[in-house]
């Protein structure tokens, strides 16, 4: 047998089972924002999102004085009536995600695409910021 320790948190697990879950059993998906991985590689960064069963047009994506602004919103309405019962269920989600590009991005030459419920950005960096290629310096003298 092992003990296992638990923390008493009572009024934090008391908060959050009052705000996570509906009243009607189900979770509410207001607060989840999608994953994203973001990568620095020699020519530029690269940010990923899972973001799986939409469509590019969902997605709006702006740049505005060095923040790269991405935002969802979708909203859906099912209504289902039969033996004298209508059934309705409303389904909102949506999320907005901001980052400061660093001033080795070249903005103007982000590129984005949406493939397989993957959201990816290229945002390559500017010449000043990609590495110098070695050089062979001479030696000067006799």
């Amino acid at each position: 047998m092992t003990i296992v320790r638990r923390k008493p948190a009572v009024l934090s697990d008391m908060w959050n089972d009052w705000l996570t879950p509906d009243w009607f059993g189900g979770t509410n998906q207001m607060h989840n924002l999608p994953a994203v991985n973001i990568r620095e590689a020699e020519k530029g960064f690269y940010l990923e999102f899972a973001i799986p069963g939409k469509k590019k047009e969902d997605f709006n994506v702006e740049i505005d004085d060095n923040v790269l602004t991405i935002s969802m919103e979708n909203k859906e309405e099912q209504e289902e009536t039969d033996k004298g019962y209508t059934r309705r269920e409303f389904n909102y989600s949506a999320f907005k995600r901001a980052f400061t590009l660093p001033e080795t991005v070249d903005a103007d030459k982000i590129e984005a695409k949406y493939e397989n419920g993957i959201l990816m950005f290229s945002l390559p960096k500017k010449k000043e910021a990609l590495p110098k290629p070695k050089r062979l310096i001479e030696i000067a003298g006799k």
